[in-house]
């Protein structure tokens, strides 16, 4: 059995704008994180919303760690666009799969491939093909909570 952890949480007020790093965000089921661009309805993608949604996306600090060694591409996870970087949880097997984030529900949908978009805001050439199969998962909220950093990511 795996055990994970939150090593941070990140938002981001409308599409494109700088992610901030928080110490916790409330989770709201349909919604996403209070005070996210998709939360708010104002992300890139927002008018299309697509399957399993835009609620929270997750990226593994190990595959932001591999993409530094293997293609020297340093990308901090707050400039991943995705809204919790996590660590010794196996995001790529949980879609379709129940797991919790600390108190917070959630239900993998997806992996989160990365776009275009991603390397446009980075200006890191190759983030984007370096990331393929590997860019983190969406997920829906089935519970409204809060997520800390440091909370336990475990199987549901």
């Amino acid at each position: 059995m795996w055990h994970g952890e939150v090593v941070s949480i990140h938002v981001a007020g409308e599409a494109a704008a700088p992610m901030e790093t928080l110490a916790e965000a409330r989770a709201v089921p349909g919604r996403g994180l209070e005070g996210d661009r998709y939360f708010l309805g104002t992300g890139f993608y927002s008018n299309r919303p697509g399957v399993g949604g835009r609620e929270i996306t997750l990226i593994e600090t190990e595959t932001l760690d591999a993409l530094a060694k293997t293609l020297n591409i340093k990308l901090p996870a707050v400039e991943s666009r995705r809204n919790i970087a996590t660590s010794g949880a196996p995001l790529n097997h949980l879609v379709d799969r129940e797991f919790w984030v600390g108190e917070v529900r959630l239900l993998g949908t997806r992996l989160c491939e990365p776009c275009m978009h991603l390397e446009q805001l980075t200006r890191l050439q190759g983030v984007m093909s370096g990331l393929v199969h590997r860019g983190g998962l969406r997920a829906r909220i089935l519970n409204e909570g809060v997520i800390r950093t440091g909370d336990a990511i475990r199987p549901a």
